[in-house]
């Protein structure tokens, strides 16, 4: 029968127990359903209107960085490009983990529903096309992308000089940031990836579908970072969640991942 990681499948019959276990999870667990409903036209034109704008941005930025390079400042535009991927890393585990493990869907934060959705039915985000997959990242990353084009525009080229290896490391940082839920996509779709996103993969530049794997086991507490997922291992051995979770609980009372698990339990 088909796992956790499964697509709907074309079975012609399912008997009493095979029924069962697909209600309660994949596309057709009730909780599953609900929550896709919830995306709505106005926000499919906000995710249209972020992604345009992201990525012209990005055309833009990327053009006058080019313009500037200097075989000078390589050795600290490779560490920046090093540092961008790490921090990109942390960050997307930070908003991974925050998602994950508080807050509701009926709070009016946009990120949630994606979230609660995508454990009671991990290859939902398989099905999303490019502009849902990557509506919410380019949201996020309008502002810097914007600031960096105002320097672009009003800074000096001595300035811009001197600035140079800085923007290259916040412009990895945003591209990083950028991509990281179409990384994640990426690690939960099995056939029909490009050769060169697997090469990507199996050289751990970017988050693998192995590794990531060990984030779907219920309940959902760990290896939270999915752009490159190089701080997973560290941050698990260091029980840098457990504590973050533990401090917060003491502090508010809230359970950990309570919503997260109210929605995994819906069944009509």
């Amino acid at each position: 029968m088909a796992g956790p990681e499964d697509g709907p499948g074309q079975q012609p019959e399912l008997d009493e127990d095979e029924a069962a276990y697909c209600r309660r999870w994949g596309a057709q667990h009730a909780g599953a359903r609900e929550l896709a409903a919830l995306y709505s036209p106005g926000k499919r034109f906000q995710e249209w209107c972020c992604v345009v704008l992201c990525f012209s941005l990005i055309a833009h930025n990327l053009t006058h960085l080019l313009l500037l390079a200097r075989w000078e400042h390589t050795p600290l535009v490779m560490l920046g490009v090093v540092a961008g991927a790490l921090i990109a890393d942390f960050l997307s585990g930070l908003v991974h983990w925050g998602a994950d493990t508080w807050g509701s869907v009926e709070l009016p934060i946009a990120f949630i529903r994606p979230f609660r959705e995508h454990h009671i039915d991990p290859t939902a985000i398989t099905r999303h096309d490019f502009i849902e997959t990557n509506g919410d990242n380019c949201l996020v990353t309008l502002l810097p992308l914007l600031n960096m084009a105002y320097k672009f525009h009003t800074q000096s080229p001595e300035a811009l000089e001197q600035l140079y290896p800085w923007e290259c490391f916040i412009f990895c940082l945003i591209i990083f940031g950028t991509f990281t839920n179409q990384i994640h996509k990426w690690s939960h779709t099995y056939f029909g990836l490009p050769r060169w996103v697997i090469l990507l993969q199996d050289w751990h530049i970017i988050l693998p579908r192995k590794h990531h794997r060990i984030h779907h086991v219920s309940p959902h507490e760990t290896y939270f970072c999915i752009t490159t997922g190089w701080l997973n291992y560290p941050l698990e051995k260091m029980g840098f969640w457990r504590r973050l979770e533990d401090i917060i609980q003491g502090l508010t009372g809230e359970k950990p991942r309570a919503d997260d698990m109210k929605w995994a339990q819906k069944i009509k």
